[in-house]
């Protein structure tokens, strides 16, 4: 679910930072362009969270309840992941001052945690709300999951006056009704990913952009998940079998 990935970037350091450690001073200002504003301790100990929670899940195969804390990361990258925070910093290039701005600019090379869940990997996460295209999914900190209806057990129906999706689950008695709750905690599968490009594209005439329509915002990292198969589901499902 979490990965490291090896990134190089250039970062410029104001001058009434030169009395700090330059280290600090540039990790500092990699969480602060590509992590979340609650602080590196934070999601460090939130990523160490997830990891021992998975650990005990597949050890005791039993569900802990207290999930990661929320999080709010405001970075993807494009065909990377989502960023969490910066693990470590591997090697610093030679700084330089450019004429006319007095700050330091350092290539820097580093490594980032960051959330890419690799296809079939199984997740547990929480239902956000369910709507006609399916089962809406979050993970505390990502929130763009999503099961289409063709990926819910089957037969499944979707109902208007409740707005859940129900799977009409067949015994010897009968089919008995089993709703997908918001709150309710869900194993998934990860089937598919979606990755799309949100870069600024340049200014467009006054023309063009009044003929052209809204576009609709989209996610620039979202999933899809499926539970068509036995153990996936609400974890209530399953607790007796």
């Amino acid at each position: 679910m979490f990965v490291l990935v090896e990134m190089v970037d250039t970062v410029r350091i104001p001058p009434w930072q030169f009395d700090r450690k330059l280290n600090d001073s540039i990790a500092e200002e990699l969480n602060k362009k590509l992590a979340n504003k609650m602080g590196k301790l934070r999601l460090r100990q939130a990523v160490s969270e997830w990891w021992s929670w998975h650990w005990k899940l597949a050890l005791s195969c039993h569900h802990d309840p207290a999930l990661a804390r929320a999080l709010h990361p405001s970075k993807v990258v494009y065909n990377v992941g989502l960023c969490i925070c910066l693990f470590d910093i591997t090697r610093l290039e030679d700084s330089y001052v450019f004429p006319g701005d007095g700050a330091s600019h350092t290539k820097v090379h580093f490594r980032y945690v960051v959330f890419h869940p690799f296809l079939d990997e199984i997740l547990i996460g929480k239902i956000k709300g369910c709507s006609p295209e399916g089962v809406h999914v979050s993970l505390g900190f990502f929130d763009d999951i999503l099961i289409p209806p063709e990926s819910l057990q089957q037969p499944a129906k979707f109902d208007e006056a409740e707005q859940v999706w129900v799977w009409e689950y067949e015994t010897e008695e009968g089919a008995h009704d089993l709703y997908m709750d918001t709150g309710e905690d869900i194993r998934f599968r990860v089937v598919d990913e979606s990755f799309v490009d949100t870069s600024p594209t340049g200014p467009r005439s006054a023309e063009a952009a009044a003929s052209e329509e809204q576009p609709r915002k989209e996610a620039p990292y979202s999933l899809v998940g499926s539970i068509i198969e036995p153990g996936l589901g609400l974890l209530s499902w399953w607790t007796n079998s």
